[in-house]
């Protein structure tokens, strides 16, 4: 009988320590994975949850409209603190993260027609369903190289393998943009988002890398504008992360953040643990009667043992 009581003592317990089951994700708890769908922020951990299932909606510009001048910005509604990619016929075109249900990027076009779509993306880099599809075109009179075979795709542009990128505060964050078309020499200029700007310049289009340093943490709009010897130019936006204690959840505003713990009531071993106690309780009291019942009929004292 006590080794009965025992293993069910054992089981009560076990059970207990189910009940409160905290849920720990760890952005930086070793050295940060890059996910090439992530755009250079990685995220490890255990958490399981549905990917975004509300689509952004883009309602400005407006189907069919005419642009002779850039850049396009693109606003529209999306989950609140959730990631933001726009796209150009299905080419990533710029990011920010949703703020207040609402979102505004700069944006770059090709020359003629372009297909403008929008996707939210989580903390663990899963996608909601597309945007509505917006249809706009950009019209270019005159050639920008003139004598080139092909004068209107070689205007400039701007590209970057990461919609996103972070580093610790007073850390430096290195991002390789890639500049093509055009004609040299370029000027580049980036607004990180925290007051300041730098000035850089490119003697040939190639991939080069813009760097800075945050101090504080926080979400920050990255624009960059290059510039080629006829004046042309093109923009890209992009998300730099300071990490920090910036809140992450469904909607993260940032990557590489501190532990965030999360407790789970689970009901089904409280269930299963209710019934336990009360025929732990019932074996125990039914033992004791069984042994002073021993003890006063073989008049063994005392038989309060």
């Amino acid at each position: 009988m006590k080794n009965i009581q025992k293993a069910l003592t054992l089981v009560v317990l076990a059970l207990s320590l189910l009940i409160n089951l905290p849920t720990s994700v760890s952005g930086q708890s070793s050295p940060p994975l890059v996910n090439p769908n992530d755009q250079g922020i990685g995220m490890q951990g255990k958490l399981i949850q549905p990917p975004p299932s509300d689509a952004p909606t883009i309602t400005l510009p407006s189907n069919g409209q005419v642009f002779t001048e850039l850049p396009v910005i693109v606003t529209g509604l999306c989950t609140d603190g959730l990631f933001l990619r726009v796209f150009k016929n299905n080419v990533f075109g710029g990011s920010t993260v949703c703020d207040g249900g609402s979102y505004s990027v700069q944006i770059d076009l090709f020359p003629g027609q372009n297909q403008i779509t929008a996707r939210v993306y989580d903390n663990l880099d899963q996608s909601s369903p597309v945007s509505n599809i917006v249809t706009v075109t950009y019209a270019i009179d005159d050639p920008l190289i003139p004598g080139l075979p092909d004068d209107v795709s070689q205007r400039i542009t701007l590209t970057s393998t990461f919609a996103r990128k972070g580093a610790d505060p007073g850390e430096e964050l290195v991002w390789p943009i890639t500049l093509s078309g055009g004609r040299p020499p370029y000027a580049i200029s980036v607004n990180w988002g925290d007051g300041k700007e730098d000035l850089l310049s490119q003697d040939s289009a190639s991939t080069f890398d813009i760097k800075h340093i945050y101090q504080n943490p926080g979400v920050y709009k990255v624009i960059i504008k290059g510039t080629d010897a006829d004046g042309v130019s093109a923009f890209l936006q992009l998300v730099g992360i300071a990490n920090g204690a910036v809140t992450v959840g469904t909607g993260a505003q940032g990557n590489d953040q501190p532990v965030v713990t999360r407790t789970r009531v689970l009901w089904q071993p409280a269930l299963i643990m209710f019934p336990l106690v009360l025929a732990a309780f019932w074996l125990g009291k039914r033992y004791q009667l069984k042994r002073v019942r021993y003890r006063i009929k073989n008049r063994i004292l005392p038989i309060d043992k």
